[in-house]
C-alpha cells in the first residue's frame, strides 16, 4: 500500500489538483457566526481554493471541504469517530475516492486544560507524528485570561517522526480569526497536504477559543 505522505506536489500532479501543490495557504473564519464554523481557504496570492464547513447540531464533528461555496464538490471530508469524546479520533477521507489518508487523535484532558495536542496517525492507525500548541504557560494563558489569544498568535508546529513539516499561526480580531499555513519546512514531502490542510481545518474548528 501507498503511504499517504507521499510528495504532495507529486500527489497535485496525478489528481490534476494544482490545490495541493503550495507550501503556504492561509485559512479563514468569521467569528461571530452562530453556529457550526465557515472556513475560507486562500492560496499563496490570496485566491479562493476552498470553502469548508463544520454544520452545528451534529452528535459527531463533521468538517467538509467543498470546491467553493456552491458545494458542488466535495474535497476533503473530516469525520469523528465518537459522540462528545475528550479524546476522540478524527478520519480524514478524500472525498473523491472515499480513500482514508490518515487520522489525528486529540490529546484530550491536556488539550482541554493546557495545551493543545493531537497525534498524527497514517491511514492504518499507526501513530507517526504530532501537532502541539507552542507553550503550556502560553495555552493556558489563552484559557483562562480574557483576550490574550488577541495580542499572542496561537501557534502550533507539526512533526513526522520528530522532524518540522508544518508550521500553523492563528492570528484573531474581534471579528474573524486567519491562520497561516506554511509547510515549506517539510522539504522532503513527507506529509501529504490534505492531510496538513484537514489539521488546520481542525484546529480552527475544533480548537479555536473564541
Amino acid at each position: 500500500m501507498q503511504s499517504p505522505f507521499s510528495d504532495s506536489n507529486a500527489y497535485a500532479a496525478r489528481s490534476n489538483d494544482a490545490r495541493f501543490g503550495y507550501e503556504r495557504y492561509i485559512l479563514k473564519r468569521k467569528i461571530l457566526q452562530a453556529f457550526g464554523a465557515t472556513l475560507y481557504l486562500y492560496g499563496p496570492d490570496e485566491q479562493l481554493i476552498m470553502w469548508g464547513q463544520k454544520k452545528a447540531f451534529k452528535l459527531k464533528d463533521d468538517l467538509r471541504f467543498f470546491n467553493d461555496d456552491t458545494q458542488s464538490q466535495e474535497i476533503i471530508r473530516v469525520a469523528a469517530r465518537n459522540i462528545l469524546d475528550f479524546s476522540s479520533a478524527f478520519d480524514v477521507f478524500d472525498s473523491q475516492t472515499n480513500q482514508k489518508i490518515g487520522a489525528f487523535k486529540r490529546k484530550g484532558l491536556k488539550s482541554a486544560f493546557m495545551q493543545d495536542s493531537w497525534l498524527i496517525l497514517d491511514n492504518e492507525d499507526r501513530e507517526i507524528g504530532q501537532v502541539q500548541e507552542d507553550s503550556a504557560f502560553l495555552g493556558m494563558l489563552r484559557r483562562y485570561v480574557d483576550y490574550v489569544s488577541l495580542i499572542l498568535p496561537q501557534k502550533y508546529t507539526a512533526t513526522l517522526n520528530g522532524v518540522t513539516v508544518g508550521l500553523y499561526s492563528r492570528h484573531k480580531n474581534f471579528l474573524s480569526s486567519r491562520m497561516d499555513l506554511d509547510f515549506s519546512a517539510d522539504t522532503n514531502a513527507q506529509l501529504d497536504r490534505r492531510l496538513g490542510l484537514a489539521m488546520a481545518m481542525l484546529l480552527e474548528a475544533i480548537e479555536s477559543k473564541n
